[in-house]
């Protein structure tokens, strides 16, 4: 197995475990808010930041399984050769979107770490942790896209 394959299959195993942790904070702030009328001011942040975390870090597994959206229509109607000639276009330009995506997701989460940057809750938790799992998915998610680029069909 891969060493790309290993760490989506971990970081999937981790995003599964994230998404129940987060629908877990909602229940029980629903539960505690209608049983006791008590607000909780840090359950939809956690979950913001739990579902940054799933979103992007599992991106890369997704790709990996060829699971985005893609154009099926067309595959069936164009002969092999050329179709795999407009797959590879379409990967190196999602691969350019994703690969400056993770550039300016590095630069946020650069300048949210230098600065001390927080959420304007009372909570207040520091935002270089949203922006961190944002940048690390986006990054595996443009190698993904490119090792499939270049690999034999």
């Amino acid at each position: 197995m891969k060493p790309l394959d290993l760490i989506n299959r971990a970081i999937v195993f981790f995003s599964a475990i994230a998404l129940v942790l987060a629908a877990g904070v909602l229940t029980y702030s629903v539960v505690l808010r209608y049983f006791t009328h008590q607000p909780t001011d840090w359950q939809d942040e956690l979950s913001v930041f739990l579902l940054v975390g799933v979103t992007f870090g599992s991106a890369a597994w997704v790709q990996s399984q060829r699971g985005h959206i893609g154009i099926e229509a067309l595959k069936a109607i164009l002969p092999p050769h050329i179709d795999r000639w407009r797959q590879a276009i379409v990967d190196l330009l999602s691969a350019a979107f994703c690969a400056f995506f993770a550039w300016k997701s590095w630069t946020l989460f650069h300048e949210a770490w230098v600065d001390g940057y927080t959420s304007a809750t009372a909570w207040a938790p520091p935002l270089w942790i949203p922006y961190v799992a944002m940048s690390f998915g986006m990054t595996l998610l443009t190698l993904q896209i490119f090792l499939q680029v270049f690999r034999k069909p």
